[in-house]
């Protein structure tokens, strides 16, 4: 009797302990972790803005050719390796699940577009669609939900980069796409030339050479170079030279009695202190150690006893105003009878008193208003330390100071695109972004906060002016640097000379154009994706046996 053996394949062998397959399943998570590790550590104070570039060219590695599911868990761990430790002074005061859970929402937006990235990285001229994908993810966390929270736009890392000229040309988008668009262009770059070196290596052994794809190393080389060429020739739209004379702004950092979300509780501590500094650079001026400032600004929050209910404070800021002689800027908490609250700057006049409000328009979400208390509740009792919300104004803000009509854009609402540019449009020559920054204590918030006040001056070509209750405040030239500022936690005023300035920026003039055009550009790259998709699902097999 004959016994027939059917020859069996080898199992693969189970991976070994310590063998070579478990280190690969982690390769490209872990570099998904270290590209957002790199865009966290190109953001300020540090001035390593050029760490976004290796930062995306990783990322690019790491995604393209991924399928859809696998970029979005790719995209949320780059998510998280930027946004936690970015906004880790979002957890100064309150502890760590409220900066968790916004890190995690933020890094869902990163996800999607992980997604997006993944499924566009095979279709050619892919590192412009993917880097019009990433504004895409920009522009959809700017406005969603409560309104967006843009903090950590790329462009917002760049106020010490080479590509910060681009503000002027398309605004924070285009400087943001540049950078994205120059480090997948980097990655590619790499991609051809060791393709084209196995190319080389077959051809030398004796194997089939392929041609080279021009198109593609086109792409690569275009994909840095443009941007790096659109930033050089944008240099002449950043002008810090005065269109309208110059206007001498005195910025009042009175400092708080303590740190932490309990410093208003010595909110008339806040007020003398801003009231005595300023009493004390009208001394400075009469002596002749600084000149006399065309006008005064104070930080948000300087006045949190409403003046127009309290007759003491009103009787402390009317001191002030009157001895320094000049209209001043106040920053104050207007609590009326029925209705919400306002976060308020005032126009004070010597001798006249308040002559005008701008009611903050953007207000933020969980720190002056609590959406959903009830549901909020349930993770954290701090958000009954809101017990009044906050509403929103609706009135763009400029003030004319002594003949200076100045922009102004309260603390938070410097990182909302339109809330910087209604006032320029309105005929703003200078900005003043009053701030408080007290209850993030000593983080890194204060530097990020400034290097966005940096992009916007180079944006719409205005000097921008911080007042901070507790520091940084800074003086910004039209160009974006800093040419004064203060030490944190430190009594101080700065007075200086400002270039006035009227004509306008394309960025300015274009508005939300140019991000509109890179959405739209994203949208048809993700929809041609989608469509090839369908079509391959509908298309019979070639051989049905297959």
């Amino acid at each position: 009797m004959s016994t027939t053996i059917t020859p069996v394949e080898p199992a693969e062998p189970l991976p070994a302990p310590g063998g070579r397959r478990w280190p690969r399943r982690f390769l490209r998570p872990g570099a998904a972790t270290l590209s957002g590790l790199l865009l966290f550590a190109s953001f300020p104070p540090r001035p390593l803005w050029w760490l976004a570039l290796p930062g995306f060219a990783l990322l690019g590695w790491t995604l393209r050719g991924r399928r859809p599911r696998a970029g979005f868990g790719l995209g949320f761990l780059v998510g998280l390796g930027f946004l936690l430790p970015l906004l880790k002074w979002t957890g100064e005061e309150v502890g760590p699940l409220p900066w968790i859970a916004l890190a995690a929402v933020s890094a869902l937006f990163v996800g999607a577009v992980g997604t997006g990235i993944a499924a566009v990285s095979r279709l050619p001229a892919w590192p412009v669609l993917a880097a019009a994908v990433w504004v895409l993810g920009e522009a959809a966390r700017a406005r969603f939900p409560f309104g967006g929270f843009p903090w950590g736009k790329i462009a917002f890392g760049q106020a010490d980069g080479m590509f910060l000229p681009l503000a002027a040309v398309g605004g924070t988008p285009v400087l943001g796409f540049a950078v994205v668009l120059c480090g997948f262009g980097l990655y590619e770059t790499v991609r051809q030339v060791l393709a084209h070196r196995e190319r080389r290596t077959a051809a030398s052994t004796g194997g089939a050479a392929r041609p080279v794809p021009r198109a593609a190393v086109a792409v690569a080389a275009l994909s840095v170079l443009v941007p790096v060429a659109g930033a050089l020739a944008a240099l002449p739209l950043v002008d810090a030279s005065p269109e309208d004379g110059t206007a001498t702004v005195a910025a009042i950092q009175g400092n708080v009695p303590r740190l932490g979300l309990d410093f208003n509780a010595q909110r008339r501590a806040v007020l003398d202190n801003h009231a005595a500094r300023t009493e004390q650079l009208a001394a400075d001026v009469e002596a002749g150690k600084v000149p006399r400032p065309d006008f005064v600004l104070w930080p948000e929050n300087s006045s949190d006893l409403d003046p127009y209910r309290n007759g003491d404070a009103r009787l402390v800021i009317d001191d002030a105003v009157d001895a320094i002689g000049v209209p001043t800027v106040v920053g104050s908490v207007l609590s009326p009878d029925t209705g919400k609250l306002r976060n308020s700057l005032i126009q004070w006049e010597p001798g006249s008193g308040p002559v005008a409000t701008y009611d903050k328009r953007h207000v933020q979400p969980f720190g002056e208003y609590i959406p959903m208390r009830s549901f909020v509740r349930i993770f954290s009792a701090d958000v009954d330390r809101v017990r009044r919300d906050f509403g929103p104004g609706h009135k763009v803000g400029v003030f004319d100071l002594a003949g200076t009509r100045v922009g102004l854009a309260t603390c938070y609402e410097a990182a909302f695109d339109w809330a910087v540019r209604d006032t320029v449009t309105h005929g703003a020559r200078m900005i003043a972004v009053p701030s408080n920054n007290a209850t993030f204590g000593r983080s890194e918030m204060t530097y990020q906060q400034l290097a966005m006040s940096r992009v916007r001056a180079v944006e719409h070509s205005r000097s921008v002016v911080v007042p901070v209750t507790s520091g940084v405040s800074a003086m910004i030239m039209p160009d974006g640097r800093v040419v004064e500022e203060t030490k944190m936690f430190t009594p101080d005023a700065l007075v200086r000379a400002m270039p006035l300035r009227s004509s306008q920026t394309p960025a300015t003039r274009l508005g939300t154009l140019p991000e509109a055009l890179l959405a739209a550009i994203a949208l048809g790259a993700l929809g041609t994706v989608a469509v090839r998709g369908v079509r391959a699902r509908r298309r019979p097999a070639a051989h049905p046996e297959d």
